[in-house]
């Protein structure tokens, strides 16, 4: 049976989530009768509330999900880090470090900012020039980021703020007055896992950015489907536990939309520290995981090539990780499959590189011989705990 629109109004007492609910209804994206209209909503405001009201800071977490590290951070990441109030770091949950490479200038979008910690070292990091919108649906997370932009902004030394903070829904960022083809760059650290309609956030993240852009973000990812009943469990879900999308189904998605295959950069193992999640969960294992999705131009020349990094990026002079597939090497010359090669000569990156077709010299010659592509975070989770003197997970859930 449809749910009436009045019964709808009454169940949503957040002026947001109301105004997102009709704005989706009226365009035709959103069915009165869908999950992101009932249990959609629910799912909001238990989010809303294990965030905004039970945890305090990163202490009240019963997994590490919300609070595993990706990668070493570089120094001038680490620096930029040291800036962020203390208040405001104190209340940070992600389960990765968003900072992707080449950000001078860049216009920046982070989904569920949350307290603001990465927002404010990423105003850092673009400069003056740049700019950071930070959205989050958690009005207390909101409140808090923006009570520190003029201490950020004296800090850095800027004339003028290059951040702003919006109350609103990722999964209608349009209702959030984020207007589209609008971003360099899209974050996300360890917040897709909460919303009801992760096919929606992508969408509109793919909305969002320029032609070129990059959706650089840390989630949580299961090996296997999430069962229904363990999705109802809400402290499973405000962990990051029981809304993971499972790895095959974020490829799967990524397509449909239009973006190019997602390019995994890192991944790690996720214990849970109590033993009756511990039950609940069974077999089941999770990954936190970072991947990069490009949106291309229409209709994108794609060739087979070299690239040579031009090793003029700050704080990786002299070599970039790109993901856990292609290192480039400053004066090296690397062979690129055709997708990389696209989204490295569309994308911000373009200055970067030098490029140069199959079948032309280019010096200095050094070709990679072609080798498997890493695509599974939980076979990369894997190898890295073989490798010695990595710490085992030794908990169940974890890889």
């Amino acid at each position: 049976m449809n749910i009436s629109i009045a019964e709808l109004k009454e169940a949503v007492k957040d002026r947001n989530a109301w105004r997102t609910l009709i704005h989706g209804v009226t365009e035709g994206r959103i069915s009165p009768i869908s999950s992101c209209c009932s249990q959609g909503l629910q799912t909001h405001e238990d989010v809303k509330e294990y965030y905004g009201k039970y945890l305090k800071n990163s202490k009240y977490l019963r997994t590490n999900a919300c609070v595993t590290p990706s990668k070493s951070m570089p120094k001038f990441i680490q620096d930029a880090l040291t800036e962020v109030h203390e208040e405001v770091s104190s209340c940070y949950y992600g389960c990765g470090l968003m900072v992707p490479e080449c950000l001078e200038n860049c216009r920046i979008l982070d989904l569920g900012s949350g307290s603001g910690r990465d927002c404010y070292m990423l105003s850092k990091l673009v400069g003056p020039k740049g700019h950071i919108t930070g959205i989050d649906m958690t009005v207390e997370q909101v409140k808090l980021s923006r009570n520190y932009i003029d201490y950020h902004m004296k800090k850095f030394g800027y004339q003028k703020a290059n951040i702003n903070f919006v109350n609103g829904y990722i999964e209608d960022l349009k209702a959030a007055g984020i207007g589209e083809h609008s971003y360099d760059i899209i974050i996300s650290n360890c917040v897709i896992n909460l919303s009801p309609d992760k096919k929606a956030v992508l969408r509109e993240a793919y909305r969002g950015l320029k032609d070129g852009g990059e959706m650089y973000f840390s989630d949580v990812y299961s090996n296997n489907p999430v069962p229904d009943e363990l999705k109802q469990n809400k402290v499973l879900w405000g962990e990051c536990i029981s809304g993971a999308l499972s790895w095959n189904d974020l490829y799967m998605i990524a397509e449909e939309i239009g973006f190019s295959p997602p390019r995994l950069v890192t991944s790690s193992c996720i214990t849970v520290n109590n033993k009756e999640l511990e039950d609940i969960i069974g077999d089941l294992k999770f990954v936190s995981a970072t991947f990069r999705l490009f949106k291309l131009p229409q209709n994108p020349v794609k060739e087979k090539g070299m690239v040579i990094y031009n090793g003029g990026i700050t704080g990786y002079e002299n070599e970039i990780q790109f993901d856990i597939n292609f290192t480039f090497k400053e004066g090296e010359a690397t062979s690129v499959d055709e997708d990389l090669w696209c989204i490295l000569k569309t994308s911000r990156f373009s200055d970067e590189f030098l490029f140069q077709p199959s079948g032309k010299e280019i010096t200095p010659a050094q070709c990679y011989l072609e080798k498997e592509i890493i695509k599974d975070p939980f076979q990369l989770a894997e190898d890295q705990n073989r490798q010695p003197l990595h710490n085992s997970c030794g908990s169940k859930g974890c890889c």
